[in-house]
């Protein structure tokens, strides 16, 4: 089902994002017994402060002015699954960056006056309040929702399906290319009692990526779904997006 309009929205500088205003309060975190992964649950309440989403993945036009700034190394790769030339083919230049690791992903974050979002963040962005399944509600996706199981066989430019956002106006949250979060990967407390402001682990071997992608099946681009990767790890389904914190 369609998702409301965005409460709020600005324009980031300098890289000309449309970002997405987040209310503070609580949300479901996670899943239900009996859904989803095992490191989804126990489905959780979060109260996170207000804060301010990418409307869209950082695309390869956004991330070439950090390069040209000098703040951004290049990809480590500049083509796609299909494509030799993806990064600065202007064909492109509005499809989602990849081949950045998390520590490239933080650099552009930092670069354009944000951060990435903690994994908590990006789950209340992606799937509003109620503990939906998808951004769009809990039906399952087809080819008008969203790029997953290789329907499309390559990324697609960012924000190509408008009719199908999150409950804040975020696009992408599910499929295209899988996202870095701030956060270690860890489990979720087992503690009933409401969270505030999670930031996970102090530490660890891996960080969390979310989202899935153009790859991923219908079950694995959930907006519960996590993915732990190493920090240093680069592929050609993932990127990211920035937050910002409501002052």
């Amino acid at each position: 089902m369609p998702s409301p309009a965005p409460v709020r929205t600005q324009m980031s500088l300098p890289d000309g994002m449309i970002m997405l205003y987040v209310p503070a309060g609580d949300f479901l975190m996670g899943s239900l017994d009996g859904e989803g992964e095992k490191d989804e649950r126990p489905q959780h309440t979060v109260h996170l402060d207000a804060f301010w989403i990418d409307e869209t993945e950082v695309t390869n036009r956004m991330y070439r002015a950090c390069v040209d700034a000098g703040a951004c190394k290049e990809p480590a790769r500049v083509n796609s699954y299909t494509r030799e030339e993806y990064f600065d083919n202007p064909q492109f230049l509005d499809y989602p960056v990849i081949y950045v690791d998390w520590f490239q992903a933080g650099r552009y974050c930092q670069w354009a006056g944000k951060r990435l979002p903690s994994e908590a963040e990006w789950e209340k962005a992606a799937r509003g309040v109620d503990g939906w399944i998808y951004p769009w509600g809990n039906s399952e996706p087809d080819g008008e929702h969203a790029n997953f199981y290789w329907l499309a066989g390559d990324t697609d430019q960012a924000g190509s399906y408008p009719a199908w956002a999150s409950p804040y106006g975020a696009l992408d949250m599910a499929g295209n290319v899988s996202e870095w979060v701030a956060d270690w990967y860890g489990e979720y407390t087992t503690s009933p009692y409401k969270t505030y402001n999670p930031q996970g682990p102090e530490s660890g071997p891996h960080r969390v990526a979310r989202g899935g992608s153009y790859l991923f099946s219908a079950f694995l681009i959930r907006s519960a779904e996590r993915y732990w990767v190493s920090p240093y790890y680069v592929d050609d389904d993932l990127g990211f997006r920035c937050a910002f914190s409501e002052d």
